[in-house]
């Protein structure tokens, strides 16, 4: 199959199309309006429904309502935005409803700026929602493998009854590369809906008797069984659907952690300290949550230091500290406020930092 060039958002929202959405609700939010955008006129066109809310609010729980009823549902937003739809998020979550959310992250806190940023990582690995509730995230590291994940996790959001959620950025987003697009997947028809997914809500039409979706449990004892199965899915996702990269683990004095934009810059980093006589390594968790800790198991014996890279002041360096489990030194290189460092600055950074380490 031969490659186009598409922007990230478009090829983001083509993507969810060609893996059987049926509705998508969103609301406008630089720096992913195109997806809004672009959804708006091409579902229409393969048979789903686009509706552009009255908020992130809004959005979320219209989403919740249309999966319920058991079609793919889609929803897009930036970080502000997601913060507004962690309630409906939690909601999802409690009811075991299947559904994708696309995070294209920017600078914050607050309203932020609309520029790259990684300082959503607490955010979509913690949650914001109340209760024991959790969500897998994934975290691409280009347009492509960004459009795969999108086209699998409906699949994996069927499969745990669970909303998935794709931490891309504002980079991401924006720019533009040659993609491959997947074959599109055949839409459950209504009738059908039922019999394929017994837990969707039904009413007193073509279908007998009515199937309702609740999260309201007041008997202590029946909430505390409900999630503890829960948390017996998600014991089974953490043993599932680790996902990660290395590069050069072997031999490499120094070992960067860094995911999506911030892992392109870093092989290039890698390149540069090879120049200088510095080996580096590097390990790019693609899930988030279930954050990959055993790739730390493959780091070699001549690793000195281990460097958590991010566009954010530091947030999944905490998670890097519990895999690397006091075996090395854990730093962190970063900048946030929407700017992205060079690969020559990452390398200065990271050469002064080993000179630290062995001083």
């Amino acid at each position: 199959m031969s490659k186009i060039l598409m922007k990230g958002n478009e090829a983001f929202g083509e993507a969810a199309i060609r893996a059987g959405v049926k509705c998508y609700f969103g609301y406008p939010i630089t720096p992913q309006n195109e997806v809004p955008e672009y959804m708006s006129h091409e579902l229409p066109k393969a048979g789903g429904a686009f509706l552009q809310a009255e908020s992130e609010l809004a959005a979320v729980n219209m989403a919740f309502g249309a999966a319920a009823s058991g079609g793919r549902v889609f929803i897009s937003t930036s970080s502000p935005g997601l913060a507004l739809m962690q309630e409906g998020l939690g909601f999802i979550c409690s009811t075991e409803v299947p559904l994708v959310a696309l995070n294209v992250s920017r600078g914050g806190p607050g309203v932020g700026g609309i520029q790259p940023g990684q300082a959503d990582y607490i955010q979509v690995t913690r949650g914001g929602y109340n209760g024991d509730a959790k969500i897998p995230v994934f975290a691409p590291a280009g347009i492509q493998e960004c459009v795969d994940l999108i086209y699998e996790c409906f699949d994996i959001a069927e499969k745990y009854r669970n909303p998935v959620m794709i931490l891309a950025d504002a980079m991401m987003g924006q720019m533009m590369e040659p993609v491959e697009l997947p074959p599109k997947k055949e839409i459950t028809p209504v009738a059908e809906i039922p019999k394929v997914k017994p837990w969707a809500i039904t009413g007193t039409g073509q279908h007998e008797g009515r199937n309702v979706i609740y999260s309201l449990r007041m008997q202590p004892d029946v909430l505390e069984q409900h999630v503890e199965k829960m948390f017996e899915k998600y014991a089974r996702a953490e043993q599932e659907l680790v996902r990660y990269n290395t590069v050069g683990l072997e031999d490499a004095e120094v070992v960067f952690v860094a995911f999506g934009t911030m892992s392109r810059l870093c092989a290039e980093t890698m390149e540069i300290l090879a120049e200088r006589g510095v080996k580096a390594g590097l390990i790019r968790p693609i899930s988030l949550w279930p954050f990959p800790e055993k790739a730390f198991d493959e780091i070699g014996s001549k690793t000195k230091l281990v460097i958590s890279t991010e566009l954010s002041m530091g947030q999944m360096i905490y998670d890097v500290k519990v895999a690397a489990k006091n075996r090395w030194p854990v730093k962190l290189i970063h900048r946030t406020g929407g700017i992205v460092p060079s690969s020559i600055e990452i390398a200065d950074k990271a050469e002064a930092l080993l000179k630290e380490v062995q001083a």
